[in-house]
């Protein structure tokens, strides 16, 4: 083992968090946790992971559940495609694989949301395969330390990091190796403020010697924010409200919603519904920022006859089971504060 590996593992065994997915081996759980992550904080994560546990303790019986059961799981974690591959990717696996999970990296690798870093994460973590995990910290820690101004979101960079990581790999124990590598990302070689004074690598950090740890790691793309506007309508009516299930390859698919008319910019309402018994009152306004767009939300309290006006497959569905569907967070908190979402 080298100088640098034995100095990685002696910092991870005493400063390692005691998170709930690192007691086990079972792939069914590390893959879960590392979904769960792909983007989300470890705080958050945590309490999700644990749900997801609780309601289905294995693959089985999450390939037992429904799509809208895992869902509304998820709910408010974002990124829902994640749920919809974990849930697919679940059924595949007790029906073709006969409930077995792959146990080498290219086979883990062919599985449905999971990329190299996952693939690798489960492989080094479960069978003990000697594959490097490359995540965000992963680079962070690794661009600090080369000194390297390769951007990481770059073919070139992927390549490169990858084989720097692969390099350092510890083969005798890759997934405690791994682990090491990604806590110490997040814990020590932070985005923001890192632990340097207290770093065991500081002096061999090339970032730390020339003055360019808050400009590593470098990125080519700037992520362009598109601009949406959501016009959502309540109605009650005889207790019960209008929902409708977004479908297509949209934002928040598979999820339900209040009636909506998107518009291309910020115009009354009046010009979108036309004439009607009622013209719909508006209630409240958010803005919902997403990794590529930002949705300016309006919510209206309306009468059934706006429905007459718009072109939807729209559900009543009664006050005391509103809660049992899954909604996009927006949808959620707007709902919570109208009518109280109680929960199971």
């Amino acid at each position: 083992m080298t100088d640098f590996g034995i100095k990685l593992l002696e910092w991870y065994h005493l400063n390692k968090r005691p998170l709930p997915w690192r007691s086990t081996t079972d792939p069914y759980r590390v893959w879960l946790s590392e979904i769960i992550l792909q983007q989300t904080q470890v705080v958050q994560g945590t309490a999700y992971y644990m749900r997801f546990v609780n309601q289905f303790p294995d693959i089985k019986h999450l390939a037992q559940a429904s799509e809208e059961q895992v869902l509304k799981l998820w709910q408010g974690l974002g990124y829902y495609s994640r749920a919809r591959n974990l849930h697919a990717t679940a059924q595949y696996i007790v029906s073709e694989l006969k409930g077995d999970f792959p146990q080498s990296y290219p086979e883990i690798l062919q599985l449905k949301g999971v990329g190299p870093y996952t693939a690798a994460a489960i492989a080094s973590f479960c069978f003990n395969l000697p594959h490097a995990a490359v995540d965000g910290n992963v680079y962070r820690f690794l661009s600090r330390l080369k000194g390297i101004e390769t951007a990481i979101d770059t073919t070139e960079g992927k390549k490169l990091f990858t084989q720097i990581a692969e390099d350092l790999l510890n083969h005798r124990h890759p997934g405690d190796h791994n682990q090491a590598m990604i806590e110490f990302g997040a814990l020590m070689c932070k985005p923001v403020n890192p632990l340097c004074g207290e770093c065991p690598f500081r002096e061999d950090c090339m970032a730390f010697a020339t003055g360019t740890i808050t400009s590593l790691p470098k990125k080519s793309k700037k992520i362009r924010q598109r601009k949406r506007y959501f016009h959502y309508l309540f109605i009650e009516d005889e207790g019960q409200i209008y929902l409708e299930k977004r479908e297509g390859d949209d934002v928040w698919k598979n999820l339900y919603q209040l009636p909506v008319i998107e518009a291309a910019k910020n115009i009354p309402i009046q010009q979108l519904v036309g004439a009607v018994v009622e013209v719909p009152i508006l209630v409240n306004e958010y803005k919902h920022v997403l990794s590529h767009q930002i949705i300016y939300a309006s919510f209206y309290v309306a009468d059934k006859s706006v429905l007459e006006k718009l072109k939807g497959n729209y559900l009543g569905v009664p006050l005391k089971t509103v809660h049992k569907y899954p909604f996009p967070q927006l949808i959620a908190n707007f709902l919570n504060e109208r009518i109280g979402l109680k929960q199971d």
